[in-house]
C-alpha cells in the first residue's frame, strides 16, 4: 500500500505566485504519483479582505502596497508571467486589470470540497486562477465565477444558490482565522502532513525533495 501525503495549500486566487506554486506542485505530484498518494486540500487566505466592490486598478494597488514604481511593477509582472507559463498558466499578456476581493471564490471552493470531492475542488481552483489571471475579467461579476464553475464540470445552479445565500461564510472565516492565527501571513503556504511547512512558489524539484523526505520518514 502506498503512503499518503496530506497537503494543505493555503492560498488566494488573487496571488499570482499561488498559481505558479500550484503548477509546480502538480508537476512534482505527477513525478511521484507511482510511489505515493496525495490528498490536496485548498485552504482560504485573503490578500485583500477589505477590498471594496469594484476592486482597485492593479498597477495602482501594487505600487501603493509595495512602494514600487509602475515600471518596477510591470517588470515584476513580466517575470511572473514567464514563471507562470513554465508552471502551466498562460497569464493575460497585459496582466490583470484590477484587484478584487476573493471571498466568494473561497466560499465556492469550500462548497465543492464539502459537496463534491478534492479532485473537483482542484478543478475549480485551477479555473478560478484562470479567470483571475489568464482571462483577467471582473471577479465581482458573479457570472464570471459561475463560468469557472461550469468549466470545472460543477453545478452552476447550486453555485448560484451558495453565492446568493452567503453559504459557508462562517466556515471560510473560521479556516482563515485558524491559519492566520497559526502565523501564516504570506501565500502560498504549503503544509505537509499537518506539520511540515513550505512557503512561496517552490520549484518542482523542491517539492519532490520535500515529498521524498516525508516518504522516507513514513
Amino acid at each position: 500500500m502506498k503512503p499518503t501525503i496530506k497537503i494543505d495549500y493555503v492560498s488566494d486566487i488573487a496571488c499570482p505566485w499561488c498559481a505558479v506554486g500550484l503548477g509546480n506542485l502538480n508537476q512534482a505530484i505527477a513525478q511521484l504519483s507511482d510511489k505515493v498518494d496525495f490528498e490536496v486540500h485548498f485552504r482560504p487566505f485573503e490578500l485583500n479582505p477589505n477590498m471594496p466592490l469594484g476592486g482597485q486598478d492593479a498597477i495602482e494597488h501594487l505600487t501603493e502596497k509595495y512602494g514600487l514604481s509602475a515600471e518596477q511593477v510591470k517588470a515584476n509582472q513580466a517575470n511572473i508571467r514567464t514563471k507562470a507559463l513554465e508552471a502551466g498558466f498562460e497569464f493575460h499578456p497585459e496582466g490583470r486589470k484590477r484587484v478584487y476581493n476573493t471571498f466568494n471564490a473561497h466560499r465556492l471552493l469550500y462548497w465543492v470540497a464539502k459537496e463534491y470531492d478534492l479532485q473537483k475542488q482542484a478543478a475549480l481552483k485551477k479555473e478560478l486562477l484562470n479567470t483571475y489571471f489568464c482571462m483577467a475579467v471582473n471577479l465581482d461579476d458573479q457570472n464570471n465565477l459561475l463560468e469557472a464553475v461550469k468549466r470545472a464540470g460543477l453545478d452552476a445552479q447550486r453555485a448560484q444558490e451558495v453565492l446568493s445565500a452567503n453559504e459557508f461564510a462562517n466556515e471560510v472565516r473560521k479556516e482563515e482565522a485558524a491559519y492566520t492565527g497559526a502565523g501564516i501571513s504570506s501565500v502560498p503556504s504549503i503544509i505537509l502532513n499537518d506539520q511540515y511547512l513550505l512557503q512561496g512558489a517552490q520549484a518542482p524539484e523542491s517539492f519532490v525533495n520535500a515529498f521524498e523526505q516525508r516518504i522516507q520518514g513514513a
